[in-house]
């Protein structure tokens, strides 16, 4: 499936689909606040953070190294802590955040954690992208819906042909 935007306050924000799940474009979120880019790094960094990716990737990821993740969360906190994003995904084997290079690349979070950080930027925020996000979801059913009965409907026709045509010969 190609990427998809949708708009949050008059940001424009991509979301890519990995292994049928969505992922938010964390960069794009931070695109129009104070900070940019460095508020994700502020948020990694974060012991809060830490705990929260932890417990998402132990629900959600069997390769999540356990091990590398304790001294992450040891470590955490501390003034001297440095947590970015390819850092957390080669120490941990993590599979909730993406770090895409190139021209349409930047910090990407699955779903499920990108509310969490749009929650962290501001409650107003967050309250936007979870119903411009829902919006999108409807849409992309109605959308399925449709194929689907239109699929539906032609083989309904040419089951119709075909019979006709046998009960002619």
């Amino acid at each position: 499936m190609k990427n998809r935007v949708i708009t949050v306050k008059t940001a424009p924000i991509t979301i890519v689909t990995r292994h049928e799940q969505d992922y938010i474009s964390l960069t794009d979120m931070v695109r129009n606040f104070d900070g940019g880019g460095a508020l994700i790094e502020q948020w990694l960094k974060n012991k809060d953070t830490v705990l929260f990716l932890g417990v998402w990737e132990q629900l959600n990821n069997p390769g999540f190294n356990s091990l590398e993740f304790e001294g992450i969360k040891n470590e955490a906190g501390r003034n001297s802590f440095y947590l970015s994003t390819k850092k957390w995904i080669d120490a941990t084997g993590a599979i909730g955040l993406l770090a895409k290079a190139g021209r349409y690349g930047g910090t990407f979070a699955h779903k499920d954690i990108a509310f969490e950080f749009g929650s962290w930027l501001s409650p107003e925020f967050k309250l936007y992208l979870i119903k411009e996000f829902q919006r999108l979801k409807d849409e992309e059913a109605k959308s399925t819906a449709l194929e689907w009965n239109f699929q539906r409907t032609l083989t309904k026709v040419n089951y119709k042909i075909h019979t006709d045509a046998i009960k002619a010969q």
